[in-house]
């Protein structure tokens, strides 16, 4: 019998891409989570170091009396925004010229309607605000490291961080937008690993991924992401790099993606598939931003909302408002771009890297601490010896993300970055040092990732999250004892500070023997 009468009239399976039974293991080892498996210790972990930040945070929050630095305007202006809607000027007895989107004085206002229009009421919102950015750092860092232990230690860290600490007991608009980025930026990798998730689990059913992608279903986390960074938007500006920073690791994870899974053409795929999230994604963070300026659209005396009547110039419905609206953005881009006027406290990013310029939010000399000559004082400081960490730990988190390609470095790095190096481009700028702060969290994060080399890991997540060896237990109890020490003698130097961090009257000797560089005096 010849060949050609008993070939078959289709290809042998065996010719065909037929779907695989499973992914091959080193698939699975790409796609699957690194989450550890102990959610009752997890839980207990970020409930008592969350209740650590949350004492610190709220003892004592009444003091220092009265409005401290900037509260003039933003605990004023909240209180008016309950009132009039809009920010208002008692003085002139209209509407008040303010640099900054409404949302993060409307969550301050949220606390005074609450809480009534006193040191606790304009205060408590930051306090919620830096106590949640705890609880959310505990819970990235976990994800990210794959030990609930350096997610607590990283949470620890920020729990005593000097800097945090103050705006949290202050009602300025940074700490909001600190922690809504940070929330953001945790709803980016919590995406991710959903992503990652569903495509593992349609590989393992059957799906063939070099012909079509699998159905993900409504993307809850992304749009998460969307609308916390409207709502950091609707805070500060200062937003807008993070928008930019996210959507950039939105296509390069989505690549790496594709890659890991297999498939055909992840590039090209990549490029069509995110033009369209990216686009939704923008627009529902534009979309939000916009509706945070509700109480300046439903106002009829707020800074420029009628600019186009005031120029004899007519106003429609809706388009006039949106019209008034951008003039109103336009003016105070301008602002901001112009904003050159010395200030006693300003200082340059260079300077936030190393803690070299603090800012006194209250002095008071008038105070008893039981001798002749005492003082209080607020001072906006990062913990010392933490802080003087950041950049050689950011070095070496550099080091390491450019030797191993590890995904999760190059993400806190993108964190720090979109936070510290944008205002390396206005040197003529007048800023200050709590401008720092949405970057402060990522900076803790590559704090404990050097905590976690140094440490070690165990054989069985060694190899999943591209680990140095193991090596002898004798090595792991060297580094756990080193980071320990590390993490007790910050907490000490927390300790030492708390006086200038919250405002407490101690003799002058002991204020001065706290000022280790002239140049925070």
């Amino acid at each position: 019998m010849s060949a050609t009468a008993v070939r078959p009239e289709q290809p042998p399976a065996a010719w065909r891409p037929t779907p695989l039974p499973g992914p091959l293991p080193s698939v699975r080892a790409r796609l699957s989570s690194t989450v550890p498996d102990d959610r009752r210790r997890a839980f207990w972990v970020t409930l008592v170091v969350t209740g650590i930040a949350a004492a610190l945070r709220l003892i004592g929050l009444d003091h220092p009396k009265g409005l401290i630095f900037d509260e003039v305007y933003y605990a004023q202006d909240a209180h008016s925004m309950l009132t009039h809607g809009v920010e208002w000027d008692p003085g002139s007895d209209g509407s008040a010229y303010v640099a900054h989107p409404p949302f993060g004085k409307w969550l301050i206002g949220l606390g005074e309607w609450a809480f009534g229009y006193d040191e606790v009421g304009w205060r408590i919102a930051a306090a919620f605000a830096g106590i949640i950015g705890v609880a959310i750092l505990i819970r990235l860092m976990r994800r990210l490291t794959g030990s609930t232990l350096l997610g607590g230690t990283a949470g620890l860290l920020l729990a005593v961080e000097g800097s945090h600490l103050v705006l949290s007991r202050t009602s300025l608009l940074d700490i909001f937008i600190a922690t809504l980025l940070l929330a953001a930026m945790y709803c980016l990798v919590r995406d991710r690993d959903w992503r990652r998730a569903k495509w593992l689990a349609a590989i393992e059913d059957g799906l063939d991924v070099r012909r079509r992608r699998p159905r993900l279903g409504l993307p809850w986390w992304r749009i998460t992401c969307a609308v916390l960074l409207g709502l950091a938007m609707g805070t500060k500006w200062s937003a807008l790099w993070y928008i930019i920073a996210v959507i950039l690791l939105f296509i390069v994870w989505d690549w790496r993606l594709r890659v890991d899974a297999g498939a055909r053409k992840p590039f090209r795929d990549t490029l069509i598939y995110e033009f369209g999230q990216n686009l939704w994604f923008g627009l529902l963070a534009v979309g939000v931003y916009t509706a945070s300026w509700t109480g300046w659209f439903l106002n009829d005396t707020g800074s420029y909302r009628h600019w186009l009547a005031d120029q004899g110039d007519s106003e429609p419905p809706v388009i006039g408002a949106l019209v008034n609206w951008m003039q109103y953005h336009f003016s105070v881009l301008n602002f901001h771009e112009t904003l050159d006027s010395e200030h006693a406290y300003q200082s340059w990013p260079w300077q936030w890297l190393f803690d070299l310029r603090p800012v006194v939010f209250y002095w008071s000399s008038d105070v008893d601490c039981g001798t002749s000559d005492c003082a209080g004082e607020v001072l906006l400081l990062g913990t010392p010896l933490l802080w003087w960490t950041f950049v050689p730990a950011t070095l070496a988190l550099l080091v390491w993300a450019l030797h191993r390609r590890d995904w999760r470095a190059w993400f806190l790095l993108a964190g720090l970055g979109a936070g510290i190096a944008p205002w390396f481009f206005y040197p003529e700028r007048t800023m200050f040092f709590f401008y720092s702060a949405p970057a402060v969290p990522f900076f803790i994060g590559a704090v404990t990732w050097c905590l976690g080399l140094i440490i070690g890991r165990g054989d069985r997540r060694r190899r999943d999250l591209g680990l140095p060896a193991l090596g002898s237990p004798e090595r792991r109890l060297t580094g756990a004892l080193i980071a320990g020490a590390f993490v007790a003698v910050v907490v000490l130097c927390f300790a030492y500070f708390w006086p200038i961090y919250t405002g407490e009257a101690i003799p002058r000797d002991e204020w001065h023997a706290r000022m280790w560089l002239d140049s925070w005096i």
